[in-house]
């Protein structure tokens, strides 16, 4: 008889916190409901998302030359200057920028005439960077791949990266705050709703911190995201919208 009667019990004790469940639930939507239907105000964030293309990408090069005088090192940079540009403009290349020359003395760690350690200077390096701003956002990094030529002329031009850039994000914000405003109308209509309300305007909307990542990426910081790294980005932003009641 006591074997019969725990699982009777059990099952008793389980239908009743279910039951206490589905009460409580209840009365947690009917309290959210009341709240709704006696606020004057409904607080709501609305979030927007946009796919868009590069239209500008940076790339940054440079090369070098070593000589045992500063003259000899500068003569043949100027060759291997033109040589690089010479190149650039071949490809369509023909907005580079020249950046200040860098110059370094190469030593060499020696022993003097008394058997001391001393540094010794044996010559010049010099370091010529460049670089290159196009809208041929997919040509441009053929170029640098198609670099490895100047190899054949004596140029080793070593990649230092690009940079993608999308130059409209400022009207795109002014875009998405518009599309954010509206995806919050339409949350607080829906909330609005359930109270057996209706919105009457826009009090106040406050845009979030826009995030600009690779494409699909939903990463955020509290500064904001402004990737250059990626082609094809996704610019994310929210406003937290109020809206009065009727």
């Amino acid at each position: 008889m006591e074997s019969t009667s725990r699982p009777h019990l059990f099952g008793l004790l389980a239908g009743l916190f279910l039951a206490g469940g589905i009460v409580f639930a209840s009365l947690t939507v009917a309290s959210a409901w009341t709240r709704i239907s006696e606020s004057q105000i409904v607080n709501v964030t609305g979030a927007a998302r946009k796919n868009v293309r590069s239209d500008l990408v940076i790339w940054r090069a440079g090369f070098s030359v070593d000589d045992e005088s500063l003259l000899g090192a500068h003569e043949k940079l100027k060759k291997d200057q033109g040589t690089v540009e010479t190149f650039l403009r071949a490809h369509g290349a023909s907005e580079f920028t020249i950046h200040p020359l860098q110059i370094r003395e190469i030593t060499a760690r020696e022993k003097d005439g008394e058997n001391e350690m001393v540094t010794r200077r044996i010559g010049y390096r010099l370091l010529q960077r460049i670089e290159v701003r196009s809208t041929e956002v997919e040509a441009t990094p053929r170029l640098a791949a198609d670099s490895t030529a100047l190899l054949e002329q004596g140029v080793a031009l070593i990649s230092e990266g690009f940079e993608f850039i999308y130059t409209k994000a400022g009207e795109a914000k002014v875009e998405m705050m518009a599309e954010a405003t509206k995806d919050a109308r339409t949350r607080a209509e829906q909330i609005a709703a359930q109270g057996g309300r209706k919105l009457k305007e826009l009090r106040s909307a406050r845009m979030g911190v826009v995030q600009i990542n690779p494409l699909y990426s939903a990463a955020t910081s509290w500064e904001g995201n402004n990737d250059t790294t990626s082609l094809e980005k996704t610019i994310t932003a929210t406003v937290a919208a109020t809206f009065s009641l009727d």
